[in-house]
């Protein structure tokens, strides 16, 4: 018996990197998964590589999550093929990294709405299924970036945003039986952060290296990091907990 045998979890941005660690764990432990990706043949692809109990289906579906007929139609979708709605996290993100005086219009209304709106679309969606079902699970994905980092004004701003609207939905979904919690990873080994090297100039495993020796367990993270924390904080386990942002990071937001 796995921890999520009969539940049904949406993770967005789940064709690669963390997203398909989570979507991977989740399956691991019997839940149904479908993942959501602007590219829908990456989400099918990788949908198709989830290693799912008996049982248990999955699907890969294409959606803008900055556009509320995408988000509503994906929700709809899950409901109908896999036959309910119990889990969300919202992971889809993009950078635009840049210092503020180069910094456009366009790199900064990109990285909110797939961060922040992307998250309230989602949410929106979701919690019309959850309120009425009396349970869900909200997990939403900041970064240790809400604490501010350089060239990151845009990405700062919606990561510590997240965790403020994690915060609020904590407070107004509660009563319903919906715990809303956030994750906010360190430095975790995927493409994003090896382009991230890429655009500093420095060679993936130096630039791994470099994070690794900035915080206190002396490694970076990997996917499966947050995925042990989702499928924590996805479960009937953490019932009583709701609001919060964990920190996954190595220690390097407190050394």
């Amino acid at each position: 018996m796995g921890r999520f045998d009969g539940r049904v979890a949406v993770i967005t941005g789940a064709a690669r990197g963390i997203g398909f660690g989570v979507a991977t764990r989740f399956a691991e432990e019997g839940a149904s998964v479908a993942i959501i990706d602007l590219d829908e043949a990456a989400a099918a692809e990788a949908a198709a590589k989830l290693p799912l109990a008996e049982g248990a289906k999955s699907v890969g579906i294409g959606a803008n999550v900055a556009k509320a007929e995408d988000t509503e139609a994906a929700v709809a979708r899950v409901v109908e093929e896999l036959g309910g709605l119990h889990i969300l996290m919202n992971n889809a993100g993009i950078t635009r990294d840049n210092l503020l005086f180069k910094m456009t219009e366009e790199d900064w209304d990109l990285v909110m709405g797939v961060h922040l709106k992307g998250h309230f679309l989602m949410s929106k969606a979701a919690q019309a299924i959850f309120v009425k079902q009396k349970y869900g699970k909200i997990i939403n994905v900041s970064s240790t970036s809400a604490e501010g980092n350089r060239g990151q004004a845009n990405y700062s701003a919606a990561k510590m945003g997240i965790q403020g609207f994690t915060k609020t939905l904590a407070i107004e979904l509660g009563p319903y039986g919906v715990n809303v919690n956030a994750i906010a990873p360190g430095f975790i080994a995927t493409e994003m952060t090896d382009q991230t090297a890429a655009r500093l100039g420095l060679d993936v495993d130096e630039f791994r290296k470099l994070s690794a020796e900035a915080n206190p367990v002396r490694r970076v993270g990997e996917p499966a990091d947050i995925a042990a924390a989702a499928a924590f904080l996805a479960s009937d386990e953490a019932s009583y907990i709701t609001g919060q942002t964990l920190y996954v990071d190595g220690g390097a937001t407190v050394a």
